[in-house]
């Protein structure tokens, strides 16, 4: 077991972030008329806009939340006096929102693909893995939050964190930090790297050009003159 968790929690994270950032530009460089969000909208707007805004306000929250949850390093909340218990909770508060909202938005938006032929018609198989695997991976996040209500000490919570950490870090002791994890907290982390090895080979990729549209706030003006 111990070569099982060393594999998923020490190399797969790699294999994950290679094949996530490799495959991003390499289907960028090859197949830049495939890099879009495949609105369905001009088909069948429906409950579009509600599921859409639920599913995009939840699922940014859980990203930047994971991320900074998992990353800021244990001794800034210490130094802010926050304790691991505190941080456990607000964590599972906010990812209980988050979690909800995103959940709510993603049942509305595949009721409605699955519900109306057109759409049907061109939902793709990537499609619906990439829709059914973030609702297995959302379900699984939220469960873990009725586990970790029965241990609010905050120390599987710093476990995770290290975990984490000593990946970016390129540590090589990070898979022993969850050895001893629920089976439930492995389940999502697996189900969370698996989503970045999933996203350059679907709409996912549209993400990328929503980081990249920002610099359009510092770009200059464009001058248009008149013959």
């Amino acid at each position: 077991m111990n070569y099982v968790n060393q594999f998923f929690f020490g190399i797969y994270p790699y294999i994950a972030l290679a094949i996530f950032f490799l495959g991003s530009l390499i289907r960028f460089d090859r197949e830049q008329y495939t890099w879009k969000s495949d609105s369905s909208q001009l088909l069948h707007r429906g409950s579009l806009r509600l599921g859409n805004t639920l599913f995009h306000i939840g699922i940014i929250g859980l990203f930047f939340g994971h991320m900074v949850g998992l990353l800021t390093p244990v001794v800034v909340w210490d130094t802010l006096g926050v304790s691991h218990g505190a941080k456990q909770i607000f964590a599972m508060a906010a990812g209980g929102v988050m979690g909800s909202m995103c959940l709510v938005g993603l049942l509305i938006l595949l009721g409605r693909r699955f519900s109306n032929e057109r759409l049907l018609r061109v939902t793709t198989f990537k499609d619906k893995v990439v829709m059914l695997w973030i609702l297995g991976a959302l379900l699984l996040g939220l469960s873990t939050i009725f586990v970790s209500a029965s241990h609010t000490d905050g120390h599987m919570m710093v476990q995770l964190m290290t975990w984490a950490q000593h990946v970016i870090t390129f540590r090589g002791d990070a898979a022993s930090f969850i050895e001893e994890a629920p089976l439930l907290f492995k389940l999502h982390l697996f189900m969370g790297m698996t989503l970045f090895v999933i996203f350059p080979f679907t709409r996912l990729v549209h993400i990328w050009s929503g980081f990249a549209s920002v610099g359009y706030l510092a770009r200059a003006y464009q001058l248009v003159r008149p013959r």
